[in-house]
């Protein structure tokens, strides 16, 4: 299969193994005693599988924020600033590694297949990409601690943030169970956008200076909008190739109709949420500042108009 040549093929320069996944495969095997691409994801036997066991833990995350954010109110916030940087720096790390393990294994298979049997086919669900859907899957609940940070700083929390981690862990969680192939879109897109943005947070905490931050959102908003281009095709080539096929579409797709569906209103959900965010943050921080600037040069444009008369007296 497409998915293992990578593995049989490794390129290798005397000691040291250049293929990603080989190195990736060795430390799972000496952790898990196994090689990676005999995992399977099974319901009710594979940790954090069931429904339950990600609600539980959304329901819980929710009580320690809310439940801290009352704790803290007449608590003096923490700063905690160490463990702040080797969080992010630890996602930064933890988001690279599984991008450039998700370009071995893609780039092969499109090259190969095509990107319409990629999304749609079963080369968009390979055992080596379950590995990886599943541990993008459990890094989802390590992004939960960065509320935590938030609520323990006494950082407001908005809907956006309180809402996206969640969603996000719940929205991956669906599309393991519903197997849908198209899942490496945003996957590998949220983690590009991931490793800028815990980068950013980390060299923040540094105290270095960064002034692109607001390029993050624009970001996360490019991505969503693609995102919803590539779900959006794959559901509608389901739905109507399973219930309507006298409606145009190119093929059938594969997954489940609950992941499609579930996919198709989180992301959107995320689009409109994370628009909202930026008008709300970006465009009146920029009114704010024009304002400012009109002020002061209305300001300045009245000193000169004073001290005009002053300087005439003066040459009189």
């Amino acid at each position: 299969m497409s998915s293992t040549l990578s593995m049989q093929h490794p390129m290798v320069l005397g000691p040291l193994n250049l293929s990603p996944w080989t190195n990736f495969n060795k430390v799972w095997t000496a952790v898990m005693g196994y090689p990676a691409e005999n995992f399977r994801f099974v319901t009710g036997k594979t940790p954090m599988s069931t429904p339950q066991e990600t609600l539980g833990m959304i329901v819980l995350y929710l009580v320690v924020i809310f439940g801290g954010q009352s704790f803290m109110r007449d608590r003096p916030a923490l700063k905690l600033n160490g463990l702040f940087m080797v969080h992010n720096l630890l996602l930064t790390v933890i988001s690279g590694a599984l991008l450039v393990l998700f370009a071995q294994q893609l780039i092969p298979s499109l090259y190969r297949h095509g990107l319409y049997e990629n999304i749609c086919g079963a080369d968009g669900w390979t055992r080596s990409l379950v590995v990886l859907y599943y541990l993008n899957y459990l890094t989802k609940y390590v992004e939960l601690i960065d509320t935590v940070f938030l609520m323990v700083k006494k950082k407001p929390l908005t809907l956006l943030h309180c809402y996206h981690h969640p969603a996000t862990a719940l929205l991956c969680h669906t599309q393991l169970l519903g197997r849908t192939s198209v899942s490496w879109v945003p996957i590998t897109l949220n983690l590009f956008v991931h490793v800028v943005m815990y980068w950013y947070y980390f060299q923040s905490a540094r105290g270095v200076r960064i002034t692109w931050k607001q390029w993050i959102t624009r970001f996360q908003i490019a991505q969503f909008v693609v995102d919803l281009g590539f779900v959006y095709f794959a559901s509608w080539d389901y739905f109507t190739s399973t219930y309507a096929p006298q409606l145009p579409h190119v093929g059938t797709c594969a997954g489940e109709p609950l992941a499609a569906i579930a996919g198709d209103v989180i992301l959107s959900s995320y689009l409109v949420l994370f628009i909202s965010f930026y008008i709300a943050t970006y465009k009146q921080m920029s009114q704010r500042r024009s304002a400012s600037k009109t002020a002061r040069k209305v300001g300045l444009k009245m000193e000169k108009e004073i001290d005009a008369p002053v300087a005439s007296s003066k040459a009189l």
